[in-house]
């Protein structure tokens, strides 16, 4: 199944949305079209990449378990031959999942469930940063609103963002309680937020890898 639903000319920008349970994928498209956003979806990942290839959205939303073609295979295919940035929503947070989300350089990943109404801040944040991205030829911190008490875990770098997926799973937090608590691994470390995200993701990496042996 494939659809494109309208969005106001000039209003937000083009999401391509990939889930194979067709009750968030409608869920998904209705809550990004109300929000502005020009909405593709498709509910497998074949139609997934030939959406992508005809037009071209500017950012793309994926699942990560799918029959056929998982989130990772669309993905690294948005990232080979579309040079696309994109995200994942995913109920899945093992420490596998979370390497391979981090070698794909996904630019930002949030955790099932989650309703639109927290969704839509996070697309908001992404959109922020690849537009100041493309300003400045780099992404750029500054460039993105400061986040408010309400937002504040949306506003993140991709490896942040990451981070405060890990901890969300790893002691159930909301995500704006697992954002204090990566702010406050930072401070007691010494570390900046991205230093510290960057810090766990190793870790998480590296008990991965020890688990495969």
């Amino acid at each position: 199944m494939v659809a494109v639903a309208q969005a106001p000319s000039g209003v937000g920008g083009k999401i391509l949305v990939v889930d194979d349970d067709r009750l968030v994928l409608a869920t998904l498209a209705d809550g990004l079209t109300q929000a502005g956003y020009e909405v593709i979806d498709a509910d497998n990942g074949d139609d997934a990449i030939l959406l992508a290839r005809e037009h071209r959205p500017d950012l793309a939303l994926l699942d990560i378990r799918m029959e056929g073609m998982s989130g990772f295979d669309v993905a690294a295919y948005l990232r080979e031959y579309c040079k696309m940035p994109f995200m994942f929503l995913s109920a899945f947070t093992d420490d596998d999942t979370v390497r391979q989300v981090h070698e794909l350089g996904a630019v930002d990943y949030l955790v099932k469930p989650l309703d639109i109404g927290q969704i839509v801040p996070a697309v908001q944040a992404v959109f922020a940063r690849l537009k100041a991205s493309s300003a400045a030829a780099t992404i750029v911190p500054a460039a993105v609103a400061p986040p408010t008490a309400a937002g504040r875990a949306h506003a993140l770098l991709p490896v942040e963002a990451m981070a405060v997926g890990v901890l969300m799973h790893r002691y159930s937090l909301a995500r704006d309680a697992a954002f204090d608590r990566l702010q406050r691994m930072a401070t007691a470390n010494g570390l900046v937020l991205g230093a510290e995200a960057e810090r766990l993701l190793e870790a998480v990496e590296r008990l991965s890898g020890a688990a495969d042996l």
